[in-house]
């Protein structure tokens, strides 16, 4: 087994400045730490337990099977806040037949990003 020693998602948008701005304007995803310079400049943002780099730029959108998933407290507050930024909301906040409160939105290139709140009651708030 390999031993990772730490993570992140890498996401190369095909318009690095509009995927900067809705990943930590229109999400409000806190800067970890940023790289290079000009236009094409890296940035990677804290996703809870994770990060996710935005860097470079892509001919074309993603892989179309990327998916990114974010856990919050409160999927209804994030559904009104990200209305009010502007975000594509896909789908509005429903509690799905597996117990998760989930919504879906899109970013600039389409990559659909999943965000759940877990609630009280849920088997992924205990463990065994």
């Amino acid at each position: 087994m390999v031993h990772v020693l730490g993570s992140r998602v890498l996401l190369t948008p095909t318009d690095p400045e509009r995927s900067r701005a809705f990943y930590g304007g229109t999400l409000g995803l806190a800067v970890h730490r940023e790289f290079g310079t000009g236009p094409d400049r890296g940035t990677v943002y804290f996703l809870g337990g994770g990060f996710l780099e935005v860097s470079g730029r892509a001919d074309g959108p993603s892989a179309p099977g990327l998916r990114l998933w974010l856990q919050v407290a409160d999927a209804q507050a994030a559904y009104e806040e990200l209305l009010a930024r502007g975000a594509e909301v896909l789908r509005p906040p429903r509690r799905e037949p597996w117990g998760l409160i989930e919504m879906w939105v899109a970013d600039p290139d389409g990559v659909r990003i999943a965000v759940v709140e877990v609630p009280e009651d849920h088997p992924l708030r205990y463990r065994p």
